[in-house]
């Protein structure tokens, strides 16, 4: 692994990237690995965390706006943009030399009318702008460790808010994380317990969906239909991602009705 860039910000969080077998990798405060891209296929989703995120299409398969709180690498803003002509996509990140790092090195496409990037602090976004989105997907780390502001019970609360009529919130969280149970909790709390989980990988990436409003009763055969669909429109490992689903809340007490 050759690390070729390193720098630190006003956040004081270190900001570097590094390369191996063709891969471009970013590290936030450490050497864990935030965000990476195939240089040789920079649209992709190379992290299979990042491919459980966009499991939300299984509910809602055509939003027209989504946020994002945190850029890394910006890989699912790529993903989404070259993707979803439909859909018009803003993105917050509190680190100005997260933003230069995903423009220089990693291939973010240029703002337009279809895609922002916002340089400002997620939660006070999500706090000011209410009823405006129907995808919020959360991605907030430096290095192993949640960021405080981006997993409380207010911040939670905000994001319900923040969602349109129809809208589901997407947190990816870390399952070694002694305070995971407290962080699923909050979110349930707050969305009156209409969620579900997955597990991206073993002993890694936990992926929470929630619900504004129940979608109500949807049979596992149902999604094995759109996932079907999906795999053909989008190449990504729906399939898998049901069984995922199932395998998480065949053993975990939920409230949505699956």
């Amino acid at each position: 692994m050759t690390r070729f860039f390193k720098k630190v910000p006003r956040s004081n969080v270190s900001v570097a990237i590094s390369e191996q077998k063709g891969v471009r990798l970013l590290h936030l405060g450490g050497d864990s690995i935030q965000s990476a891209m195939r240089i040789a296929a920079p649209n992709a989703l190379e992290l299979l965390y990042t491919q459980c995120m966009m499991g939300f299409l299984l509910f809602h398969p055509a939003p027209s706006r989504i946020l994002m709180i945190g850029l890394g690498g910006g890989s699912l803003a790529k993903f989404v943009y070259h993707q979803m002509p439909q859909t018009k996509t803003t993105v917050v990140e509190i680190n100005q030399q997260v933003i230069s790092t995903a423009f220089n090195y990693f291939a973010l496409p240029a703002e337009d009318e279809r895609f922002q990037v916002i340089h400002a602090d997620g939660a006070q976004y999500i706090n000011d702008h209410p009823l405006s989105t129907d995808i919020l997907m959360v991605d907030g780390f430096d290095d192993d460790c949640q960021i405080d502001t981006l997993c409380s019970q207010e911040f939670y609360d905000h994001v319900r808010a923040a969602l349109c009529k129809n809208g589901m919130l997407v947190v990816n969280l870390l399952s070694r994380d002694k305070h995971l149970d407290t962080y699923i909790q909050r979110i349930s709390d707050s969305f009156q317990g209409h969620i579900v989980a997955m597990m991206a990988d073993i002993r890694g990436n936990l992926i929470v969906f929630a619900f504004k409003h129940s979608p109500g009763k949807v049979a596992w055969k149902t999604l094995k239909t759109r996932a079907k669909k999906l795999e053909a429109i989008y190449g990504l490992p729906f399939s898998e991602m049901v069984i995922k689903l199932r395998k998480y809340n065949d053993c975990y007490p939920i409230h949505l009705e699956i």
